[in-house]
C-alpha cells in the first residue's frame, strides 16, 4: 500500500537517522562528508525519497499536488485587493493583521478605508492611538487596532518607516508572532516560508493524513510536510502559499468541502478513505451572545460612536448587568483601549 505524505515523512525522518548513526559508526572519510554537506543542499522530498528506497512514486505524488494546487489558483483565486501586485508590505501588514479570526469579506471595506487615511506606516504613527481603535470598527479583537498603531510607530521609528523584510525584527513589532513574520515575509517579500494557517493546515490534514481536521496545535509531522511540499524557487513557494491557503478557504472547507471540485481530490487520503469522520476532541465554536467580549464590543462601540468621552449612565445603558459591565469595562482599561477622564470614559488619546 502507498504510504501517505505523511508516514512517507516518518520514514524519512527515521531513515536518516540510522543512515547518519550507520556512517558514524564506520568513520567516515572527510570526502563522504563534503558528500552529505552538499546533499542537504537538496529539497526535503528529494532527501526523504533517498533515505526510502522504492518510494520514488511519493516524489511525483507530492510535485503533482504542488503542481495541480498551483494550476487551480491560476483560474480561481479571488481577487483580493491585498493580493495585487502593487500591494505595499505596509499594505500586506494591515491585512494580516485583520485577516486574523476574521473572514475576508468583513475585511475588504475596513482595509480599503485604513489605506487610504493611513497608506504608510509613518501616518498612522502620527495619529492618536483612539482614532486606530475608533476607525477597527466592528473588526472585532481591537487590541489589533492597538498593536498595529504600535507597530507603525516601531516601524518609523527604528526601520526608516519600512516594513522590515528579515524574521528577527518582524518578530521585534507588537503583535507580530511566527505566523504573521511568515506571512509578510512570503506574500509581502515573495520569501520561501512555511505559512501555516487554518485553511493550510486543514488541506494538509486531509491530503497528506487522511484526517477531517488538523490537531489543535501544529505537530512536528505536519511541519515536515508542510516543509517537503513547498517549492525550493522562492517565489514559486510563495504563491504555493497562498494558493494552498486559498483552496483551503474555497474548497477544503471546514463544513460541506466541495471535493467534487478539488484539484487533488485523487489525490487526497482523506477522500481516499472515505472521508472519514473527525475522531478527535469535540470541535467547538466560540461562544458569543452574553459574553464578556460581546460586553466589550457593545462599551466600545458607544466611545466609538463621537469624539466626546462617554458618561457612566451611557455606557449603563448599553449593558444592563452591572458586575459584567464594571468587568469588561476594567478589562478595556487594562488592554490600553479605554481610558478615564475624571468622570467620564474615552478612547486612548
Amino acid at each position: 500500500m502507498a504510504l501517505s505524505l505523511g508516514s512517507m515523512a516518518l520514514a524519512g525522518l527515521e531513515a536518516r537517522r540510522l543512515t547518519h548513526e550507520a556512517r558514524s559508526a564506520a568513520n567516515i572519510a572527510a570526502s563522504e562528508a563534503s558528500d552529505q554537506a552538499q546533499q542537504a543542499e537538496q529539497s526535503s522530498v528529494t532527501r526523504v525519497l533517498e533515505a526510502v528506497k522504492g518510494e520514488e512514486l511519493q516524489l511525483g505524488k507530492a510535485t503533482t499536488v504542488v503542481r495541480q494546487i498551483l494550476n487551480w489558483y491560476d483560474d480561481h483565486a479571488r481577487d483580493l485587493p491585498w493580493r495585487r501586485l502593487d500591494a505595499t508590505p505596509w499594505a500586506i501588514m494591515v491585512s494580516e493583521f485583520m485577516l486574523q479570526q476574521t473572514p475576508v469579506e468583513r475585511v475588504r471595506g475596513p482595509w480599503r478605508a485604513w489605506l487610504e487615511r493611513w497608506p504608510t506606516p509613518a501616518s498612522l504613527a502620527a495619529a492618536p492611538p483612539g482614532d486606530a481603535v475608533r476607525a477597527w470598527g466592528r473588526l472585532g479583537y481591537p487590541r489589533r487596532a492597538l498593536r498595529l498603531h504600535q507597530a507603525a510607530r516601531m516601524i518609523t521609528d527604528d526601520f526608516d518607516g519600512q516594513v522590515p523584510e528579515d524574521r528577527d525584527s518582524l518578530l521585534r513589532l507588537p503583535g507580530v508572532g511566527s505566523y504573521t513574520a511568515a506571512a509578510i515575509r512570503s506574500f509581502a517579500y515573495g520569501r520561501r516560508e512555511i505559512v501555516l494557517d487554518t485553511n493550510v493546515r486543514r488541506v494538509l490534514a486531509r491530503v497528506a493524513f487522511g484526517v477531517a481536521f488538523p490537531a489543535s496545535a501544529a505537530t512536528i509531522q505536519e511541519r515536515v510536510v508542510a516543509e517537503q511540499l513547498a517549492p525550493r524557487q522562492p517565489g514559486r513557494a510563495a504563491r504555493w502559499a497562498v494558493a494552498s491557503m486559498e483552496l483551503g478557504a474555497l474548497v477544503c472547507r471546514a463544513r460541506n468541502p466541495l471535493c467534487d471540485a478539488c484539484p487533488v481530490a485523487d489525490l487526497c487520503a482523506w477522500r481516499q478513505a472515505g472521508n472519514p469522520s473527525w475522531v478527535g476532541a469535540p470541535r467547538r465554536g466560540q461562544a458569543y451572545a452574553g459574553t464578556d467580549r460581546q460586553c466589550r464590543g457593545a462599551l466600545l462601540a458607544v466611545l466609538r460612536s463621537g469624539p466626546d468621552p462617554v458618561e457612566d449612565h451611557q455606557l449603563a445603558a448599553t449593558w444592563q448587568d452591572v458586575a459584567q459591565r464594571k468587568r469588561a469595562l476594567a478589562s478595556l482599561v487594562e488592554d490600553g483601549l479605554v481610558v478615564a477622564t475624571g468622570s467620564t470614559w474615552s478612547l486612548p488619546s
